[in-house]
């Protein structure tokens, strides 16, 4: 997938990490000395992109010790960065790489109103986080609906209602600005706050408010405080977004959808269905596809968007919703998402569509490089995702 669509007999460079040329086969296109890959019939890919998880935060298989998703000692931690808690051998990781899940936004949960900073990593390369770094931070994760309420009307505090909730957010969005307004004045006792610094690229708008949001009415209220305070946002889970597509459409949101993969938990999970991101997607939505990993083994991306397509949703929308519609939506669609000239050389070697149920992932390339999936858990054999 590129500027030029599919492409049959089709051309793939990369030189230093970055895609130099991808378009139709030409042998003028091939530098000297360079190794050559003849993958026949096979179908080329972008590495696939899950713009919703907690991969390496919320760790596989680690229990208590390997469970850092949400700071829930106060509702607003805008403070607190994904990064310092991510986990590069997280066995999520090592999942996501076997599935040519090849970069992931990830970082806390929604147990409080503001929980703090997402970052876009590579799933694999380096154990030192740094170098695994798309970009961060990418988004600020706030949260709306049952989450909040329930965390915090167990410790007896606001947050204990929804009302509560729009109440702490805004409370928090009103004194970064005020914050702001004061230190642009250059005033003589200004000092600075910790926290509210985190919040000043939200409120300028130069970082993204990533608000989860099941319900319709939630959905509503996230919209409408967005728009109060002219946030750039987008709408995380939005479980019952079919409901209010026109609203939607009208408000021009970005939505990330999912995981619809789950049975019906809590209340706001009640109409959830597969039918959402087709619907949204019709109505000209920028949608992306989500595992919410670990809710969902981040592998079954690719299965997930298939059983989008089997309700209603086109093979083109469900591709891109878990390609360059999630790295957009992400903020790293500058560097990944799709195969095109200058971005990240990370692309997939598929047996077949990537949304086919008895495709096979055959080869992961990252920036140019295969990677090993022999030395990675369960590589052994053929695996469907």
């Amino acid at each position: 997938m590129g500027k030029n669509g599919e492409i049959s007999d089709g051309l793939l460079v990369v030189k230093d990490g970055k895609i130099d040329y991808v378009g139709p086969y030409s042998s003028e296109k091939l530098p000297d000395g360079i190794e050559v890959n003849n993958f026949d019939d096979k179908t080329i890919t972008p590495g696939l992109v899950d713009s919703h998880t907690h991969v390496g935060i919320h760790e596989e298989g680690e229990g208590w010790e390997g469970q850092d998703t949400n700071e829930m000692t106060d509702p607003v931690t805008p403070q607190v960065k994904g990064i310092d808690g991510i986990n590069p051998a997280d066995l999520g990781l090592q999942d996501a790489v076997m599935a040519g899940v090849t970069t992931v936004n990830t970082g806390p949960g929604s147990g409080n109103v503001i929980g703090g900073q997402f970052a876009a990593i590579k799933t694999t390369g380096s154990i030192i986080l740094d170098d695994l770094v798309v970009r961060e931070p990418t988004a600020m994760k706030m949260a709306t609906g049952e989450n909040p309420k329930r965390v915090y009307s167990e410790k007896e505090q606001i947050p204990s209602t929804r009302l509560g909730t729009a109440a702490t957010l805004r409370k928090a969005l009103f004194e970064a600005e005020d914050y702001l307004r004061r230190k642009e004045k250059e005033e003589e006792d200004f000092q600075k706050d910790f926290k509210l610094e985190a919040l000043l690229p939200v409120i300028k708008g130069e970082l993204k408010a990533k608000i989860h949001a099941h319900r319709a009415d939630d959905i509503v209220t996230a919209i409408r405080i967005a728009r109060e305070f002219n946030l750039n946002y987008s709408i995380d889970h939005c479980t019952e977004g079919h409901k209010i597509v026109d609203f939607l459409a009208e408000k021009n949101a970005e939505v990330v959808v999912g995981p619809s993969m789950t049975p019906r938990s809590k209340r706001e999970l009640v109409e959830r269905t597969f039918r959402t991101p087709g619907v949204l997607a019709e109505a000209g939505i920028k949608v992306a596809i989500t595992t919410d990993s670990p809710v969902i083994p981040i592998q079954y991306l690719p299965l997930l968007a298939g059983f989008a397509v089997r309700e209603g949703m086109t093979k083109q929308q469900a591709l891109r919703a878990i390609t360059i519609d999630s790295a957009e939506i992400a903020g790293v669609g500058d560097r990944v998402g799709s195969l095109e000239e200058g971005k990240d050389g990370d692309f997939l070697v598929v047996d077949g569509p990537i949304l086919g149920i008895d495709s096979h992932v055959e080869r992961v390339f990252v920036e140019g490089e295969e990677v090993d999936r022999s030395a990675l858990p369960e590589s052994g054999s053929k695996r469907t995702y």
